[in-house]
């Protein structure tokens, strides 16, 4: 018998938050697919979605060679773009999509000799400080990128800092200062993540680029209407291998961070910080044992954590928990961790993993 730890993969969440996203946004939408689809499988998370996305979305050009190995023949775009000019031939001959976000990129492509025209996206940084063309250099690289012979199609870009804080200004500021650099410019423009299509209705374009929404997580710290629509892609349980009776007064764990404060009744549980399960998770973050709500109690180990059986009737070994999923929000274990789920999704790993839904 294998270890009792299962990722659950519903495909068919994954396909309804996707058309969630479009359907809000309008336009056009990239599922971004990085990191492992957000650990929840790449190749998998795209052929649900082949049917519906418009394109796919990821961080480097291994993720995307991969993609198109496995059959993907929808638009990929490399988020990060190339890291050195000689990739250039491999987007040509894959047929990528490429962001560029620096002048040597700009100059590598000017230098270039090109078997086919590229799909470029033209990222500004318009206030994230990270990645980007400076708003004042912008319009002269779009120039000349769309006059050089190299370039079939400029899609403008940018990307949010703080678009998961609805109320604050900032996301409006990166706005203004995303409109008055492509001021006069053609072509379509990219600027919304997740949060923004959730929130910030101002930001609509021509193409969205969902990416946490896609798996059914929040990116906000308060509840929002229209993630609440969205549906868990992921469902992580995990079995009872052993059952402790213990006093009050007894310690639980490594550096016994919980003592028993009356009679208590623990369930060892086969899932661990090396499943990805957060080690700074605190006693009392919520799991569901057979149906039932219960609490984590004490340090989580390596391959284990424990859980209070004391008030779950008939639960034993081999009884089923929840870690997250449709009763057990990620965000809610993230917070717990001081975490976010983002992290916490792309973790995972050891669990069996189950694809269904489409």
């Amino acid at each position: 018998m294998s270890r009792p730890t299962y990722a659950d993969i519903r495909l068919d969440h994954l396909v309804h938050n996707y058309r969630l996203a479009k359907a809000h946004h309008g336009g056009n939408a990239l599922a971004t697919i990085k990191a492992n689809a957000y650990g929840h499988g790449a190749i998998q998370c795209a052929e649900a979605l082949h049917e519906e996305a418009d394109g796919f979305a990821v961080a480097a050009i291994e993720e995307a060679i991969q993609l198109r190995k496995a059959g993907v023949t929808k638009p990929i775009l490399l988020l990060e773009g190339f890291f050195e000019a000689a990739e250039l031939e491999l987007i040509n001959q894959y047929n990528f999509w490429t962001a560029v976000h620096h002048r040597w990129q700009v100059d590598a492509i000017l230098a270039a000799s090109l078997k086919a025209p590229l799909n470029v996206w033209l990222k500004m940084d318009s206030g994230m400080h990270r990645v980007g063309l400076h708003p004042q250099e912008y319009a002269t690289a779009y120039r000349e990128l769309q006059q050089s012979g190299k370039v079939s199609n400029i899609v403008k870009m940018t990307h949010f800092a703080r678009a998961d804080e609805p109320n604050h200004p900032a996301t409006t500021q990166q706005i203004k200062t995303f409109e008055q650099g492509t001021e006069g410019l053609g072509g379509d423009s990219s600027i919304c993540n997740s949060p923004a299509i959730l929130a910030w209705s101002d930001a609509y374009r021509h193409w969205a680029r969902p990416g946490i929404m896609l798996y059914g997580a929040t990116p906000f710290a308060e509840a929002q209407p229209l993630a609440s629509q969205l549906k868990p892609v992921m469902q992580l349980t995990a079995g009872i291998i052993s059952v402790r009776e213990l006093e009050a007064g007894e310690p639980i764990g490594y550096g016994a961070r919980f003592i028993t404060e009356r009679p208590t009744k623990v369930g060892v549980v086969s899932c661990g910080y090396a499943d990805g399960y957060p080690r700074l998770a605190q006693t009392g973050t919520p799991v569901m044992i057979d149906g039932q709500p219960s609490r984590l109690i004490g340090r989580v180990s390596m391959d284990m954590l424990t859980v209070d059986l004391t008030n779950i009737a008939g639960a034993g070994i081999g009884s089923r928990v929840e870690l997250w999923g449709d009763h057990i929000p990620v965000s809610t274990v993230a917070e717990s961790a001081g975490t976010i789920p983002y992290e916490i999704l792309c973790n995972i790993k050891r669990a069996h993993f189950r694809y269904s839904g489409v």
